[in-house]
């Protein structure tokens, strides 16, 4: 008997796709989903001066009360019903007016803060009430108990990420409201900085949270230790000065599905291209330039938000000295032997 098989006509194959549909079957050589590096994701750019004028309309149109979080998704264009700035992490726009609180809940996600504009409000973490100020990065781990309030005079707005992407995905999306509007704060501000932030820990601690056990990254202190570094460089032919915030207690990432990062590019920088498998989303801190991703040209200036997908080659000019501030899923991807970037610094590719 002959080993090679009979070949049908398109006609038997589409006949044949159709009986096992009732199965719940299909082909696999009919399938339609990528297999190649890259998502649906594209380079995009949320200018602030557009969408500030939006989140002042929406506090008027709607309460903290009605909405609990006054919040304007941005949603990658490619991804379109989906809520998400790239095909693994969210990214939000959030407002809150003096006097407001946004209520009480915990949630199967990681989430953090980026202050872009206005003084007065906090948020309160397990307790603890942590004060916010422009450039601050601030953080809610997995399950804990979070609300914010305003009681300074001027609205606050805030880039929020979060990690729902990968709840969803594996079906874990647990939510829990808190029994009362706001937490009362129990513990002494800035309790978590003391025991963790000094290079210090509690003797009986043995590391093995997987999230940074500080609840803010002070601006203050990361521009200054920019400017150190500035000083004595060298300068990484793509990033300029670029650093990873850090898990105090073991080195690693701030999340353990978002890597977040802080970087100074001086005047007239003409970076590298560089390109990698993590998607990035990225906000303006101080300076203007441009960003050259796959074809586009993203100009920007301080505070707008923009988003460099998975797998996109890249290049960032400055006019004036620059401070980008970011955030991607290069740690999870780094923990499940994932990551791959081509790095105009290393003479090869390394994963």
């Amino acid at each position: 008997m002959s080993s090679t098989a009979t070949t049908g006509s398109a006609s038997d194959l589409a006949a044949y796709s159709r009986d096992i549909a009732g199965l719940n079957a299909r082909p696999l050589w009919e399938r339609t989903t990528r297999m190649g590096p890259g998502t649906a994701a594209v380079p995009a750019i949320w200018r602030y001066r557009e969408m500030r004028p939006q989140l002042l309309r929406a506090a008027e149109l709607i309460s903290t009360h009605e909405a609990e979080r006054r919040v304007l998704m941005l949603e990658n264009p490619g991804l379109r019903g989906t809520g998400y700035i790239t095909s693994s992490l969210y990214s939000g726009l959030q407002i809150i007016l003096p006097g407001e609180v946004a209520r009480a809940h915990r949630h199967a996600s990681n989430a953090m803060r980026f202050i872009i504009e206005g003084s007065g409000a906090y948020s309160t973490v397990e307790g603890e009430r942590v004060p916010m100020q422009p450039g601050d990065f601030v953080l809610t781990p997995y399950w804990c108990w979070h609300d914010h309030g305003h009681a300074g005079s001027e609205p606050v707005i805030w880039l929020d990420a979060l990690d729902n992407p990968f709840a969803q995905f594996f079906g874990t999306m647990f939510r829990e409201n808190y029994p009362h509007e706001a937490q009362i704060a129990a513990a002494t501000s800035g309790a978590t900085a003391a025991r963790y932030g000094e290079g210090l820990a509690p003797v009986e601690n043995r590391g093995g949270k997987l999230s940074s056990p500080l609840l803010v990254y002070p601006y203050e202190r990361t521009r200054a230790a920019l400017e150190r570094l500035a000083t004595d460089g060298p300068l990484h032919p793509a990033h300029g000065i670029k650093m990873r915030y850090a898990n105090p207690l073991t080195g690693g990432h701030a999340f353990p599905t978002i890597s977040v990062f802080i970087q100074w590019m001086p005047a007239r920088f003409a970076g590298q291209t560089y390109r990698s498998t993590e998607s990035a989303i990225f906000c303006a801190v101080e300076g203007r330039g441009r960003v050259h991703a796959n074809g586009a040209r993203l100009d920007f200036e301080p505070h707008d938000v923009f988003t460099v997908p998975s797998w996109i080659p890249y290049c960032i000019e400055t006019e004036g000295e620059c401070v980008l501030f970011s955030y991607s899923d290069r740690g999870p991807q780094e923990t499940l032997g994932l990551f791959r970037e081509e790095n105009p610094a290393n003479s090869t590719p390394r994963s």
